[in-house]
C-alpha cells in the first residue's frame, strides 16, 4: 500500500470521528439494546442504571404511573412544588432515556434557578402564566433568555444550565415537563452552595458579600 493510500485512510477515519463528536455531545442517556428493561432495584447489583427485571414477570403496570395526578404541596418558601415522574418511581422509564415532572405553583410561586445536570427539558402551561428562562454560558457574559409564557406555551431550557420559572399570573399555575433523561438530577443553586459546610470565605468572595449575610443566608437553608 502506498504512502498516498495511508495518508486519505487516515483523513477519512478523521473525518469520520468528527463527525460523531456532535452526535456523542448531543446524547444523553444511551439508546436501549432491547425492547425494554423495568428497573429492578431489588437484585442489589450496582450498574449505571438498574438491572432489568425478569421480562416473564414484566405486566403492563409496571409502564403506567399516576405519580403525576394529583397537585403537589406548596405550602413552603417557594410557594411551589415538583413532583417528578423518574426511573425511580416508575420503574418502566428504565434504559427508555424520557421523565417528566409536575410543577404547581401558588400565586407569586417560584421554582427556583437549577439545573438538570443530565437532561434538557422542555416545559408546557397547563394553567396560568409563568415567566421562565435560562442562562447561557457562551461568551463572558453570562447571558439571559427569559419570557413570558401562557396555557399551551412551550419553553425549552437546554441540558445543564441554570434556569427558573416565576408564577406571574393572578392565581396559582400549573406546568408539565418532559426531559430527556430516565434520571435527570435536579440541583438547586441556592441549596447547593449555602446547605453544607462550605467555608465562608468562599461564599463571601463568590457572591461579594459580607459574613452577615452569609450566616443569615445559611440559617435559612439550614432550618
Amino acid at each position: 500500500m502506498s504512502r498516498s493510500s495511508n495518508v486519505w485512510g487516515t483523513v477519512a477515519v478523521l473525518v469520520m470521528t468528527v463527525g460523531l463528536v456532535p452526535l456523542l455531545v448531543m446524547a444523553s442517556d444511551p439508546d436501549p439494546l432491547q425492547d425494554f428493561c423495568v428497573a429492578d432495584p431489588t437484585t442489589g447489583v450496582v450498574v449505571n442504571g438498574f438491572p432489568c427485571k425478569p421480562s416473564a414477570k414484566v405486566t403492563p403496570w409496571d409502564f403506567w404511573s399516576g405519580v403525576l395526578k394529583n397537585r403537589g404541596i406548596t405550602n413552603n418558601p417557594n410557594k411551589s412544588n415538583v413532583t417528578a415522574a423518574n426511573v425511580v418511581n416508575f420503574p418502566g422509564l428504565n434504559t427508555l432515556g424520557i421523565s417528566a415532572a409536575r410543577i404547581d405553583f401558588d400565586k407569586g410561586g417560584i421554582n427556583p434557578p437549577h439545573t438538570h445536570p443530565r437532561a434538557t427539558e422542555i416545559l408546557i402551561v397547563a394553567k396560568g402564566e409563568l415567566y421562565v428562562g435560562f442562562v447561557s454560558t457562551v461568551g463572558a457574559n453570562n447571558t439571559l433568555f427569559a419570557t413570558y409564557i401562557k396555557e399551551g406555551e412551550l419553553f425549552v431550557f437546554p441540558r445543564g444550565l441554570v434556569h427558573f420559572q416565576l408564577n406571574v399570573g393572578k392565581g396559582p399555575a400549573l406546568a408539565f415537563a418532559a426531559l430527556n433523561s430516565q434520571n435527570p438530577g435536579a440541583q438547586a443553586i441556592a441549596p447547593a452552595l449555602f446547605q453544607p459546610d462550605i467555608k465562608d470565605e468562599v461564599l463571601e468572595l463568590g457572591f461579594r458579600i459580607d459574613q452577615k449575610i452569609v450566616d443569615q443566608i445559611q440559617k435559612e437553608f439550614r432550618k
